[in-house]
């Protein structure tokens, strides 16, 4: 006799959505980007601040030069293009030969900010590429500012730059002029002196100067062509090739220069993966109605999206995303990705930041994005993409070199 199938045991072949306890969560206070200042500072004599990652051993003098879209997997992947940060995969996380893990989202505003507060993204409230700002219902674009927000309303916490210059340390910060007066530079890297450099030789030999400008000195450099060259040409291509192969003659130009007592940290704000151009990998959420359903804004990026639902309609559209997604992302309620540790540890979350997070908050499992076609024509058309847990963006280098 067949026995007939029960509803506890689910249709023949019925799909089963990704378990939440799944999703690999960040290391959040013990290796992520926003452990590392604190851990360097503290290493300075910082009041008020405590080693977080314990391979680390303190310096004088420190420079942390984050490369964007530089992840963990990607040196590994090219060795012929990165001999000197290959040479270094070993020195990772203090000799340990292992990344640590960005935070999530893995999204430019969400680590800059996680690294220079040293807060993790429930606590400096940078949770995504745009979310809304539930003061006025509108989606806020948090790398470009837009729409304007006072940056020190949206993010109030107090830079580790500013904390440790008013400790006595040297602090810089060597980047593009243009970054100079962003809101996202204010909130999440200011402290101590600018200096603006156009290309990247200036800002390795600026760099350098600036570690030696002190007894005990925080710098911090940046490059982000790598990244661009990712979202439009993908990670597999010749012209992000190109770029990594500049970025490690840049690495080495700046370690050859390093003053004595110093150590130099390479890391990243994510990886990225490239994504088909076929109907499977890229699902239009401005094409799709079952997606669209109960939906009042759609945030985030392609492979971390916040969801907000229509006022009463929460359920339902946590429902039909698990239904239509759940093989291919982890979708969780606000609450459940803030009990799972997301965005920081369990009930880190300020309350400012709480109505920023989607009622929904989708993150990629597979090589799959939710684009919307009509209402981000730019950011569907990339090649390469970020955001998620997976390895490929969450695992970023802690590479190191002492003087």
């Amino acid at each position: 006799m067949v026995q007939p199938t029960t509803l506890a045991a689910g249709w023949p072949d019925e799909p089963l959505p990704l378990a939440l306890d799944t999703a690999p969560v960040p290391a959040y206070g013990s290796g992520s980007l926003a452990d590392l200042l604190p851990t360097l500072v503290a290493g300075q004599g910082v009041p008020e601040f405590e080693p977080r990652i314990a391979e680390l051993t303190p310096a004088d003098r420190n420079c942390v030069f984050l490369i964007d879209g530089l992840g963990w997997e990607q040196i590994k992947a090219h060795p012929d293009e990165a001999p000197y940060l290959t040479s270094l995969l070993g020195t990772s996380r203090g000799g340990t030969g292992r990344p640590v893990t960005a935070g999530f989202p893995a999204t430019t505003a969400t680590s800059l900010a996680s690294v220079g507060t040293g807060h993790v993204p429930a606590q400096h409230g940078l949770p995504g590429y745009t979310v809304r700002n539930p003061d006025t219902g509108e989606l806020m674009n948090q790398l470009r500012w837009r729409p304007w927000t006072s940056p020190h309303v949206w993010q109030p916490y107090p830079t580790v730059f500013q904390l440790a210059h008013a400790a006595g340390v040297h602090t810089a910060q060597v980047s593009a002029p243009a970054f100079q007066d962003t809101p996202l530079t204010k909130v999440a890297l200011s402290g101590g002196t600018f200096f603006g450099r156009l290309s990247g030789e200036e800002r390795m030999d600026t760099a350098a100067e600036q570690l030696a400008a002190g007894d005990r000195s925080l710098v911090y450099t940046y490059y982000s062509e790598l990244d661009g060259a990712g979202h439009r040409f993908g990670v597999d291509s010749d012209a992000w090739r190109g770029q990594l192969m500049f970025v490690d003659r840049l690495v080495q130009r700046l370690a050859e220069q390093l003053p004595p007592r110093s150590t130099l940290y390479v890391t990243a704000d994510h990886g990225m993966v490239d994504i088909p151009f076929d109907e499977q990998s890229r699902i239009d959420f401005d094409e799709d109605w079952e997606l669209r359903a109960g939906v009042a804004l759609l945030g985030g990026e392609g492979r971390a999206r916040h969801v907000y639902a229509v006022p009463g309609a929460e359920a339902d559209v946590l429902t039909c995303w698990r239904e239509v997604l759940g093989e291919q992302f982890w979708v969780a309620s606000r609450e459940e990705a803030l009990e799972a540790g997301w965005f920081g540890p369990p009930g880190a979350c300020d309350e400012r930041v709480y109505g920023r997070i989607g009622d929904v908050v989708a993150a990629a499992h597979d090589d799959v994005v939710i684009t919307a076609s009509v209402n981000e024509p730019n950011e569907s058309a990339m090649v390469g993409m970020h955001g998620s847990m997976t390895p490929a963006e969450q695992f970023v280098p802690l590479l190191e070199v002492r003087s």
